[in-house]
């Protein structure tokens, strides 16, 4: 048991209630909790799995899924190389598997509510599930607030929640997506075939028409260095961006 300013955060148990394959990568894990609880957006669980001998790992998955209480919260797992947790939950977790897990945690990443004014944010691979944790719980509560999300991908297929996103940007005029593919030409003519970088920060903001008070970015290590570095290039302040980076 952990105390997170004042609230106390114990571990539970949850049981997988279903699994998708995202991207080639990427799975969605539904955990079925047995404490249900409410999160805000851009919140994490820790996640601890347990050997038969005494060994255990534990890591840190942020929320995909919305924000109302529910049973049931979704991971994006992505697998990574050498991942000691990633790779048991894409080669062996299975449907009604119990798994131990503590939360919600985290108070610095969060989307921030009543929003109204402009919001930027930039992600990469699974940094997407707390910033699409954000973008859903704006969709649920309907606000005209500005949202530009910039998302790194290696092609394509990797894009994490594609169809969902898409449909966002078709049906909500407030609502910016541009993705940046790096190894093909992107098949959009508003996204990019290149790194992000600061022009493209730049020309993302000028999509929004009006400067963001805060930026969100999520990815690996070396993504969101490069990542905030183009953003404080493109001429946004260091005060104003929020950064949180994944590992194995």
């Amino acid at each position: 048991m952990t105390e997170y300013g004042a609230q106390i955060v114990s571990w539970q148990s949850c049981v997988i209630d279903a699994i998708v394959q995202q991207t080639p990568s990427i799975k969605s894990f539904f955990l079925r909790l047995s404490k249900p609880f409410a999160h805000i957006a851009g919140q994490h669980v820790d996640v601890r799995l347990t050997a038969p001998d005494g060994y255990s790992a534990m890591r840190s998955y942020s929320i995909a899924s919305s924000t109302a209480s529910s049973p049931i919260i979704e991971l994006a797992i992505e697998r990574l190389p050498d991942g000691e947790v990633s790779s048991f939950f894409h080669d062996i977790a299975a449907i009604g598997d119990e798994i131990e897990l503590r939360g919600p945690l985290g108070g610095h990443f969060l989307w921030p509510e009543p929003a109204v004014d402009a919001v930027l944010l930039i992600g990469a691979g699974s940094g997407l599930a707390p910033l699409m944790a954000m973008i859903r719980q704006r969709r649920a509560l309907k606000p005209a607030v500005p949202t530009a999300l910039l998302l790194s991908a290696r092609t394509a297929e990797d894009v994490l929640f594609s169809e969902e996103l898409h449909s966002i940007e078709i049906g909500d005029a407030a609502f910016v997506l541009a993705l940046a593919i790096t190894r093909e030409s992107p098949i959009r003519d508003s996204d990019f075939g290149r790194r992000i970088d600061s022009v493209m920060v730049q020309e993302i903001v000028a999509r929004l028409h009006r400067r963001p008070t805060q930026v969100f970015v999520c990815g690996s290590n070396g993504f969101v260095n490069i990542a905030t570095e183009g953003a404080l290039l493109a001429g946004l302040d260091a005060s104003i961006i929020k950064t949180e980076r994944y590992g194995g």
